[in-house]
């Protein structure tokens, strides 16, 4: 455990030094900052106001570019230790390919997650201090739909990073896979349904396969438990599943599914060739 903890530690370290955590760190502390100076606080939509609009704006915009920075700036983890040589380096050191492999996920989890945390509670503080209501619930909610989306990104990450040899491939499967879990948010799914050639309840079904889409899901079905927003899909959603049960599932299944991944990943990454 003292090397998982040790690999993990020299990746966060490995990590700030990098420009890509400035930058991440940047684009979700300035999207507070911008919604502040904007006055999103002094707004109102659908009945909500203050730091809960804040919060809605904040995490429809999180579900389109936390997951493409999660995954480029992931996908390389392992497959560039490789071009670098720095794998085998560290492995001529007393550490075994699991220490190696679940450090790296620990550390890279908590640069990937805590910036996007801290912009939230950056914004219930400054909140706090301009005498804004804290949305508890709805903080929470997003602490935990947040946390599975970046477990599940996470783990896709590894299991390409373990999977390609080449740095460039793996950023060229990254940007496939956000670019194919995005079409799938509404283009495809419209489009299926609108030509009538499977049932409803297979595309619903597929569609709510997709972490982006749970997570989107969810996040609307606290400010709006009609899912109005949501069109056709909703009556099924509604008639299927209690709002609680579905928020628990969207929280449940992304972390599942990045752990899957991951663990395929490492089943991967310590049967193919290292250097």
């Amino acid at each position: 455990m003292k090397n998982v903890m040790l690999i993990a530690y020299l990746d966060i370290k490995e990590s700030i030094r990098a420009k890509w955590f400035l930058v991440y760190s940047f684009v979700f502390g300035g999207l507070i900052a911008l919604f502040f100076i904007a006055g999103v606080t002094e707004s109102q939509v659908m009945g909500f106001s203050g730091l809960s609009r804040l919060l809605l704006m904040y995490i429809q915009i999180t579900i389109v570019i936390l997951p493409i920075f999660i995954l480029i700036t992931t996908v390389r983890s392992i497959s560039g230790d490789r071009d670098n040589h720095i794998l085998e380096y560290m492995l001529s050191f007393p550490i075994s390919l699991t220490q190696y492999y679940w450090g790296k996920i620990i550390g890279r989890f908590g640069t990937v997650f805590l910036p996007v945390f801290f912009a939230m509670v950056i914004a219930l503080v400054v909140g706090f201090f301009k005498g804004a209501a804290i949305p508890w619930s709805i903080f929470a909610l997003y602490t935990g739909l947040l946390f599975s989306l970046s477990s599940a990104f996470l783990g896709i990450a590894f299991f390409i990073s373990s999977i390609v040899k080449s740095s460039e491939v793996a950023l060229g499967l990254s940007f496939f896979v956000w670019i194919f879990l995005l079409a799938f948010l509404d283009i495809a799914l419209i489009s299926l349904m609108m030509q009538h050639r499977v049932a409803e309840e297979l595309i619903i079904f597929v569609s709510l396969l997709n972490p982006m889409e749970i997570f989107r899901v969810a996040a609307i079905s606290l400010f709006d438990p009609e899912l109005t927003v949501m069109g056709p899909v909703a009556f099924y959603i509604l008639d299927s599943i209690k709002q609680t049960t579905f928020v628990l599932f969207s929280m449940g299944y992304p972390i599942l599914l990045g752990l899957g991944f991951a663990f395929l990943g490492f089943n991967i990454f310590k049967k193919t060739d290292l250097v």
